[in-house]
């Protein structure tokens, strides 16, 4: 499933052809997603300006002229594709491409950049919410705060994990304490800060809080630079793959060397509430 990395990378691709410009028309070709679409979700948003385009946690939030806030999920498979008419050289013009079978949602933007929602899995979800009130959205409320913004620290996380004997890696994918992070990227980034993810949460020290609170950014910084990780189904808005998964240095690497400088550890993989933890069981500790 796409992680934060993926989602601001998509967000950052749709941007140019979303912000400040006007839905011409929108289709919904089916009713449902994961869940029911919004009642007259094309009605409602043909004819709005997406005033902003943000991102909360793993979700896309398209702010509308009309005061409403366009939620979107990718789930799974969910890709978010940009399609523009041009005239080629030597006068051809290349139109939209034909509707494909698992192009479920479709915008077309004023300046000729048609937006579609594929997804084969239909595990994405589309949602419409008062811009008002959109934190308070029951896929948004309870959040914890963003690990790239301002609140994320490491005295604020060591006032979380303050006795909680959970393990860490699951303490980092709750979601109710971080926002956006995933398996991946807590995987590559426990590596970083020496954390073994069986470690009890309440157990870590401060400094090694900080440690760890650092390499969450660089890690999520890096791979947004590097348009996520392409694992599966993900592709960036404009089509092409993400290629931060080549700088993986546990992540899938069972059995290969620790990439820690002067470590001779190899990397292990563990079964943690259903998801693969891979960890080097010589500098994690």
């Amino acid at each position: 499933m796409p992680e934060l990395p993926e989602v601001e990378t998509v967000r950052r691709g749709l941007a140019p052809v979303m912000e400040g410009r006007r839905i011409l028309a929108a289709e919904a070709r089916r009713p449902d997603l994961r869940w029911p679409l919004p009642e007259r979700m094309a009605e409602r948003l043909t004819g709005q300006v997406v005033t902003a385009l943000r991102r909360r946690s793993k979700y896309i939030l398209a702010d509308l002229s009309g005061g409403e806030t366009l939620i979107i999920h990718l789930g799974m498979s969910g890709r978010m594709l940009i399609s523009t008419e041009r005239m080629a050289p030597g006068g051809f013009h290349h139109v939209h491409p034909a509707p494909e079978k698992h192009d479920h949602v479709v915008l077309e933007m004023e300046g000729g950049a048609r937006i579609t929602f594929n997804d084969a899995r239909r595990f994405g979800a589309m949602d419409l919410a008062p811009t008002a009130a959109v934190e308070a959205h029951k896929l948004l409320a309870g959040l914890g705060p963003e690990p790239l913004g301002n609140a994320f620290d490491a005295p604020w996380l060591a006032a979380r994990l303050a006795g909680r004997r959970m393990p860490m890696k699951a303490a980092l994918l709750d979601q109710r304490l971080i926002a956006g992070l995933g398996n991946i990227y807590v995987c590559e980034s426990l590596w970083r800060a020496g954390v073994a993810p069986e470690r009890p949460a309440g157990s870590v020290a401060p400094d090694r809080l900080e440690r760890l609170v650092a390499a969450i950014r660089t890690v999520l910084e890096e791979a947004i630079a590097a348009g996520g990780s392409s694992l599966r189904d993900y592709r960036q808005a404009d089509g092409d793959l993400g290629y931060f998964q080549h700088s993986f240095a546990v992540y899938g690497r069972e059995g290969q060397p620790c990439r820690t400088p002067g470590c001779i550890g190899t990397v292990s993989r563990i079964v943690q509430s259903g998801r693969s933890s891979f960890f080097c069981p010589t500098c994690q500790i």
